[in-house]
């Protein structure tokens, strides 16, 4: 069963006013952030050794854990300007945990508790690069007499991605082969909590030198397919009970690093309504085998994909590649100098993100 804060955060995104979906940014960071009060990490004494490749685009919605500090700004008042955030020893990239003793679900609770100070000093518990800080910031009066910190804060991320895998044996899934970033500070979102919707591909907007494209897709709102429990620099997790996607799919050997070879592949792709094809590549060269995210050089050589797409897009991540009858890995990245070319992930190195190992104990 859902927790309750699952559901109030979930009601207060479907009501939330999105024109325009922010798209999930390319690079990661090195943090793996979990929610295990919400939805338990997979616990294997192995890591699989077939899976499901999907290919099919969903929507992810993430939630972090407090409210992240995106920007700061001075506030103007009828005392002048100044920057109370900063001034009290607020950063881009923290993350504001409680204010005012009051544990933080969203933005719109920080401005109220803010407001509420009439300009006294608010208690600000903060975690910066996995510190926990404690700060005390004075808000200042606006012009339009209501207290503000000067802190462009948010609370929650949305975006079209690509699901990589699904695992029958334990009902999980891993998507994009990295993670979801914060689209001002670049760094990993906290998640708190998340869910993976069912989403299809409305429209393409091709990929060109120096400008990646991107698919836009329309998301079910109403319904989850699955409860996000990670989301790492090497791509987001959860486990998914609605598998109408993936049912008449057949589970495929997953490849070890050294079976991986430069030369003919394929990836599973998503790029027109709800249809999964298949689209020759090329391995060109296998790199960086300990990068969080890019571990090969992938080439798109079919005519087809780069008619529809111009190559690799935005929302392509976590397409699965496909090599020898093996599942060898995601697309993750494109070149934007040349969108035909862009990086893949191991799958091996995937789910040592997705997976939390116990070793075996000796009889």
């Amino acid at each position: 069963m859902k927790s309750q804060e699952h559901l109030d955060k979930t009601h207060r995104f479907h009501h939330q006013v999105l024109s325009v979906l922010m798209a999930l940014t390319l690079f990661g960071s090195v943090s793996v952030w979990a929610a295990p009060e919400t939805q338990p990490a997979i616990r294997v004494e192995a890591l699989p050794e077939r899976l499901i490749p999907v290919g099919h685009t969903v929507g992810i919605k993430l939630f972090s854990q407090g409210i992240l500090v995106v920007g700061l700004s001075e506030v103007e008042g009828a005392a002048g300007r100044c920057a109370p955030a900063r001034e009290c020893g607020l950063r881009v990239g923290d993350l504001i945990v409680s204010a005012g003793g009051e544990e933080l679900e969203s933005t719109e609770q920080f401005q109220s508790v803010v407001a509420r100070s009439n300009g006294n000093p608010v208690a600000l518990s903060v975690r910066r690069e996995g510190r926990a800080l404690e700060l005390q910031a004075e808000p200042a009066q606006g012009g339009d007499g209501v207290a503000r910190l000067g802190a462009w804060v948010r609370d929650s991320l949305a975006g079209i991605g690509t699901m990589t895998f699904y695992d029958p044996e334990t009902g999980a899934f891993g998507a994009l082969g990295h993670g979801i970033n914060d689209t001002d500070t670049n760094l990993l979102m906290p998640l708190d909590v998340g869910a993976v919707m069912y989403a299809r591909v409305k429209a393409v907007k091709p990929g060109e030198a120096g400008s990646p494209g991107e698919l836009r897709g329309d998301f079910d709102l109403q319904q989850d397919l699955g409860a996000l429990y990670a989301n790492t620099a090497r791509g987001v997790f959860g486990t998914m009970e609605e598998t109408s996607m993936v049912k008449s799919q057949e589970a495929l050997p997953v490849a070890k690093p050294e079976e991986i070879r430069r030369g003919p592949a394929e990836i599973l792709a998503n790029v027109s309504g709800d249809t999964v094809e298949r689209y020759k590549v090329e391995i060109e060269r296998i790199c960086a085998p300990n990068s969080p995210s890019q571990n090969m050089v992938v080439h798109i050589t079919d005519p087809r994909l780069l008619s529809a797409t111009g190559g690799i897009v935005q929302g392509m991540s976590g397409s699965p590649i496909v090599q020898g009858g093996k599942l060898i890995g995601a697309v993750t990245h494109v070149m934007v100098g040349d969108p035909t070319r862009g990086y893949g992930i191991f799958i091996t190195n995937m789910l040592q993100d997705g997976y939390s190992i116990t070793s075996k104990k000796a009889s």
